[in-house]
């Protein structure tokens, strides 16, 4: 297939050979927790005297890397392998279920009595649905995170690099997450990005695509997948088309930067290449834009790893966000079925 466009042959021939398929995620795991309030029984604290908001439902999820694990799941990969370093506390306990519940792959998920399972805590006020249609968890107040803000020690660094070394013969293509803004803090540290982009070089036959919140701009050899200011901020340039120009150029690999609803504007390494924009696909109603770029990852790799050109997966990538924002209060998926359906909505429109 060497479409240059997205149409109904090929997202059916994506969705077909997902089964086939064995990708892997490798980067900083965290715990998603929501923690659902019903503020009819809140009650003054005793000790106090303010709100002691009520936990009626505790949901908990795979997030960070494990936010690209949930789609790649929902999407029909055949096999997910994961490689990170989560603790050995109650969240890592959680965390685990979560994927094995998946079938995911753990056998290289390293566990580590010295390391604090990341976890986002997000606290939601359960509102009564309305005439509108209003979902019953609309709002999100402020999160507790618990993050390690002291460097991965040179142990744990050395059995990440010799796991990455034997996924990467095994997978078919490779999601990296690089979520902790802490230097050295989080599963990509120098030495371990650096061992990636030798695996890269030697490698050009495995898709790899990679994400960064702080440091995209260091990756090489791998293709790239930025927003707006992560792009801008990694060229040092305001003009989002030479921004975007630029890291193609650094990485020497095609780099996939998410504009929002606007779609991708993506810019591939070849010196005559001028970025272009695959545009995102229209949206109604309420929108949760939480882990948007993860599902649009989830997308576009599980299309380079099919050997689709990069125009194609990144429309893919665009189709599974346009799904996963519409759900709201929690960090959305997208399985076969509703591609097809949210497919067949546009080809009607």
């Amino acid at each position: 297939m060497t479409a240059e466009r997205l149409d109904s042959t090929s997202v059916n021939q994506i969705l077909d050979g997902l089964p086939k398929l064995h990708l892997g995620v490798v980067g900083d795991l965290f715990l998603d927790r929501y923690f659902d309030l019903d503020a009819s029984l809140t009650e003054p604290s005793l000790e106090t005297g303010l709100d002691a908001y009520q936990v009626v439902h505790v949901r908990s999820y795979p997030g960070a890397a494990g936010t690209v694990v949930n789609n790649l799941v929902a999407l029909g990969v055949g096999r997910v392998s994961v490689l990170s370093v989560i603790g050995d506390d109650g969240e890592g306990y959680e965390l685990r279920r979560e994927l094995e519940r998946q079938g995911v792959d753990l056998c290289r998920l390293i566990v580590a009595s010295d390391r604090r399972t990341p976890t986002y805590m997000k606290p939601m006020p359960l509102n009564p649905r309305s005439a509108t249609g209003m979902p019953p968890c609309a709002r999100e107040l402020n999160r507790l995170d618990i993050k390690n803000r002291t460097p991965l020690r040179h142990g744990l660094q050395q059995q990440v690099l010799e796991r990455l070394a034997d996924l990467i013969d095994e997978v078919d293509g490779l999601a990296v997450l690089d979520q902790v803004s802490e230097a050295e803090c989080g599963v990509l540290t120098t030495s371990v990005r650096e061992r990636l982009v030798d695996l890269a070089r030697t490698r050009p036959d495995k898709p790899i695509l990679a994400d960064s919140r702080e440091r995209i701009g260091l990756f090489r050899h791998v293709a790239l997948k930025p927003n707006r200011d992560e792009c801008r901020r990694a060229a040092g340039i305001e003009d989002l088309t030479v921004a975007v120009q630029k890291l193609a150029r650094s990485a020497s690999k095609p780099v996939f930067c998410t504009c929002g609803p606007e779609g991708i504007l993506l810019a591939e390494p070849g010196p005559t290449q001028e970025p272009r924009r695959i545009p995102g696909y229209p949206v109604t109603g309420p929108v949760d834009p939480v882990g948007a770029g993860d599902s649009t990852s989830a997308g576009i790799l599980s299309a380079l790893a099919q050997g689709l050109p990069c125009p194609v997966a990144a429309a893919f990538g665009n189709l599974i966000a346009s799904i996963t924002v519409q759900q709201i209060g929690v960090t959305g998926t997208a399985t076969p079925e509703m591609v097809r359906r949210r497919w067949r909505e546009l080809a009607a429109e």
